[in-house]
């Protein structure tokens, strides 16, 4: 029966902590790639993410486009999840490590927005590509600092894009090697529930 409440909490824990660190993840990339400001996705996740993101900004300023107060943010809230989970499961704590999975998962996770941001595009352009979905614009904007690059490079392929087949690519060899550094850093099983 412990077990059972056990895992009820880490389902628990994952799920709100998870959900808000996307948030927290979300507006960081927004700002970062200059995302519509106004859109009202961008006006949600303000909202939802200003009550314990104004505090830090106060002390901690950004550097150029970099929100460094939203990634000290993000690295509590992930630290504080992991933590709990920790706890949960009755597993030692070593805080250096705690950091470096909190590290981990975030920039996991950060992976994980860019794949699914690319599915959706990719569904989308096939459904309804003249679709003006607030979220699928601001998809847009996450994804074309990355994507045009790619598209440059690209010889010209008679209006078909083929540069989210590279982008998976590489989202996949980083996935891979970010599992490497987890595995090779001992991730607990426990934490394993936030990739």
């Amino acid at each position: 029966m412990d077990s059972l409440f056990s895992e009820i909490g880490l389902m628990f824990i994952n799920l709100i902590f998870g959900l808000y660190l996307l948030l927290i993840l979300l507006r960081f990339l927004f700002q970062l790639v200059r995302a519509d400001f106004y859109n009202p996705i961008s006006q949600f996740i303000l909202k939802a993410t200003n009550p314990l993101l104004m505090p830090i900004r106060r002390v901690v300023p950004g550097i150029r486009s970099v929100d460094t107060s939203s990634l000290i943010l993000a690295l509590a809230v992930q630290m504080l999840g992991a933590l709990l989970a920790i706890l949960i499961a009755g597993d030692a704590i070593d805080p250096i490590k705690l950091v470096l999975w909190s590290v981990l998962l975030i920039a996991n996770l950060i992976l994980q927005i860019y794949f699914f941001s690319l599915i959706i595009t990719v569904i989308v352009s096939w459904i309804a590509p003249q679709s003006q979905n607030p979220a699928i614009a601001l998809i847009h904007q996450l994804l074309a600092p990355v994507t045009n690059p790619i598209r440059k490079m690209l010889p010209d392929m008679g209006g078909i894009d083929i540069s989210p087949i590279f982008l998976f690519f590489a989202i996949m060899v980083l996935k891979k090697i970010l599992l490497s550094f987890m595995a090779a850093s001992y991730l607990p099983m426990t934490l394993a529930m936030f990739i």
